[in-house]
């Protein structure tokens, strides 16, 4: 790696939701601190938590694809998760968290990896057929999710059915997961 690896991730014995984003990236590396960014702040945003309810490791269990951040591109631009990090450490991590009752796949990489075969030929057509994955019978659910990243924010203006049919229900799911019994 190019760097130290310095693992990102925040397991739970006790949070009914996943969040499984991409790779932390040079902010997140710096802080060790999952999705200490903007597209954090649009993330909880979507959520409709707060931050202390986000980083609350009872309510939300965080484990991106790569746990390490994997490095820059010959442009600036963030490296895709590094292909050995999931294969080697993401079944092991997922069986210690057998209560969790729903995957948020944030990006493509997320989505190939809790979707398979399930998910669209585009993360477009994936996201838009949330509603499938969210009802079938396998357990957990898994909601797929473009990436809150700004550089999505031109997918966002030309699917505004996200916004405006995706993001309540998720608000509501994430409501219903982490209120108190």
């Amino acid at each position: 790696m190019p760097h130290t690896p310095r693992p990102v991730v925040v397991g739970s014995s006790t949070a009914r939701i996943l969040i499984a984003g991409q790779a932390p990236g040079t902010r997140v590396h710096a802080s060790g601190l999952p999705f200490d960014d903007r597209s954090g702040d649009r993330l909880r945003g979507w959520l409709g938590v707060d931050r202390a309810a986000f980083y609350d490791p009872a309510l939300f269990a965080i484990a991106p694809m790569g746990f390490c951040f994997p490095g820059q591109d010959a442009r600036g631009g963030d490296l895709p998760p590094r292909r050995e990090c999931a294969p080697a450490w993401r079944a092991a991590l997922l069986a210690h968290m057998p209560q969790i009752a729903l995957v948020l796949a944030i990006g493509q990489y997320a989505q190939a990896w809790h979707l398979g075969d399930r998910r669209g030929r585009s993360l477009t057509e994936t996201v838009l057929d949330w509603r499938r994955h969210l009802e079938r019978d396998a357990r957990p659910h898994v909601l797929p999710l473009p990436h809150p990243s700004w550089r999505n924010t031109g997918w966002l203006k030309r699917n505004p059915w996200f916004e405006a049919e995706l993001v309540p229900a998720l608000r509501q799911r994430v409501h219903t997961l982490t209120s108190p019994k």
